[in-house]
């Protein structure tokens, strides 16, 4: 993986629409706080779609790393090798891969001034893994069968069965017991007054407006340079963009064509990472159309994904045959497949899928229709929606495009089909799994469509289980063709992310990330060891 840092970047003219809604809207902070271009580099504004539920890694908050209020055990650096944060150093495995050790740096404290302890991070694994935490991802930590702490700076893990992937697993942040061991985990105020031991403190949080947070001064790895960080909760991408060029913002998370019009700002430059981040379709099983395999299979062959890539991420991307991106190194080199609107045709119709008057196909008295949601706001997203409903249409099969919040979204998606983004960087196993492991079938976002398929579930289990590589990627292999023909989501494109960001400090990278990004990600991903542009 690759650190990539792209082109300069530049400002245009915006539309009215959008110079309206943001006089409507008000700053992220006030005065000399509002982070404009030209200002302190000790404080920065960054513009991002979308705030977290909760700030507690007991949830599932920072468990992939880059947590600004916490540190894991270990942490990725700019091309996401492993490094030493809270351990001194990287873990000792013996037994044959089931057993892991790791050694406390030494003189760690909390923001609150208590010291960290390997009870700490016993509570924190211990929490997560409770059945009764409401923790959608400690499926992920399944390997785990104890954790104990050896004295006051050794922790040890002992595995049920070797898992060739579990150091990655342990950048998840560490919490205080002294605090969360007195609340419940999934109501206390630990969730949106959180204590950690990472570079920055939270100071305050406005649901839908705004966090912000201070340098931590006592920081372990040393005080950060950049003394105030604010992420501003914008979810409209044309408002943020103009925001980001009125000066209100230092920087921001862009869609490409909103990105492409700050390419000839000399004052800014704007940054593009590769991602694991996809867009895709759910399927549900559990509906009468999308249910149906011929359905499946003849809507991933009738989308052109090279056109999406084209037209909707102005080349910002790649298309999407599966879960992994084209250039992994575990993506099964032959299932690339072109539009085959011929092909599409010829599944319906020995499925039994006849085209009407209409032009829409039918079965059996049920016509080849279903409702596809797209959360409301993301133009990336619903101009997905719209070019998959046109490319179905043209195999008969009439797709409902229609934009929702989430809370309108998520008590429908394990009947209606959601155009929903996944992907985790790492191992195949971290973002495969909790996509399609049946066990996990309606489990949250976990496998949205209710996907069962006992040969993807085979792969999945021998793919985290097994320590030879070689059984590994013959394993997500078997996974990738039998998702070709039996396809639960229908996978359009993989997605790079664009962020535009202020001249005011040097020497900047992003990472290869994760579907999820705007706080843990783009240039800001190590804010903490940001220096100001001399």
């Amino acid at each position: 993986m690759t650190t990539r840092r792209i082109r300069r970047t530049t400002g245009a003219a915006t539309t009215a629409a959008a110079l309206a809604v943001v006089a409507a809207c008000s700053a992220p902070t006030g005065g000399s706080d509002t982070g404009t271009g030209g200002g302190s580099a000790e404080s920065v504004v960054i513009g991002v779609p979308t705030e977290p539920d909760t700030l507690s890694p007991l949830l599932g908050y920072g468990k992939d790393g880059n947590s600004k209020i916490f540190d894991g055990l270990l942490a990725r650096d700019a091309d996401l090798d492993l490094k030493p944060a809270l351990a001194k150093a990287l873990p000792e495995i013996t037994d044959g891969g089931r057993t892991y050790t790791y050694t406390l740096r030494p003189g760690v404290k909390f923001s609150d001034g208590e010291p960290l302890t390997a009870e700490d991070v016993v509570h924190t694994y211990e929490t997560v893994l409770d059945e009764k935490t409401n923790n959608t991802a400690k499926s992920e930590l399944d390997a785990v069968e104890e954790v104990r702490a050896d004295g006051d700076d050794k922790v040890v893990f002992t595995l049920k069965y070797p898992y060739a992937a579990f150091a990655a697993r342990t950048v998840l942040p560490i919490v205080p017991e002294h605090i969360t061991g007195e609340q419940d985990p999934n109501t206390g105020a630990f969730n949106t007054e959180p204590v950690g031991t990472g570079p920055y403190v939270l100071t305050g949080w406005s649901k839908g407006e705004k966090l912000t947070f201070k340098a931590n001064p006592d920081y372990w790895g040393g005080a950060p340079k950049v003394k105030k960080l604010t992420m501003a909760i914008i979810a409209d991408d044309d408002v943020r963009a103009t925001r980001l060029r009125s000066g209100d913002l230092d920087g921001a998370t862009l869609p490409p064509n909103l990105a492409a019009t700050f390419e000839d700002d000399d004052g800014r430059t704007t940054y593009r990472a590769t991602t694991y981040d996809f867009r895709a379709v759910t399927l549900p099983t559990a509906n009468e159309v999308t249910g149906d395999t011929a359905i499946r299979r003849a809507l991933d062959l009738a989308v052109d994904r090279r056109a999406m890539v084209d037209k909707i991420l102005d080349g910002a991307g790649r298309p999407a045959y599966g879960p992994l991106p084209l250039d992994d190194p575990w993506y099964a080199e032959d299932i690339e497949r072109p539009q085959d609107l011929a092909e599409a045709g010829k599944i319906l119709d020995r499925a039994g899928w006849k085209t009407g008057r209409d032009g829409i196909r039918a079965k059996d008295g049920t016509r080849a229709a279903f409702t596809l949601f797209y959360p409301s706001g993301d133009k990336v997203r619903q101009d997905h929606a719209l070019a998959y409903a046109s490319d179905a249409k043209k195999a008969g099969i009439d797709v409902e495009v229609e934009g929702a919040t989430w809370e309108v979204i998520e008590p429908r998606m394990g009947e209606d089909a959601v155009l929903a983004g996944f992907g985790s960087t790492g191992d195949p196993d971290f973002g495969l799994y909790t996509l399609l492991h049946s066990s996990l079938a309606g489990d949250g976002f976990n496998n949205m469509p209710h996907y069962d398929n006992p040969a993807v579930d085979e792969a999945l289990e021998t793919g985290r289980r097994s320590q030879d590589p070689d059984d590994r990627k013959a394993a997500y292999d078997d996974l990738q063709r039998a998702l070709v023909k039996d396809p639960g989501y229908t996978f359009l494109t993989h997605i790079d992310h664009l962020y535009v960001l202020d001249d005011r400090w040097g020497d900047l990278t992003t990472q290869v990330e994760p579907h999820e990004h705007g706080f843990a990600s783009g240039p800001w991903w190590n804010a903490e060891d940001w220096r100001p542009e001399k």
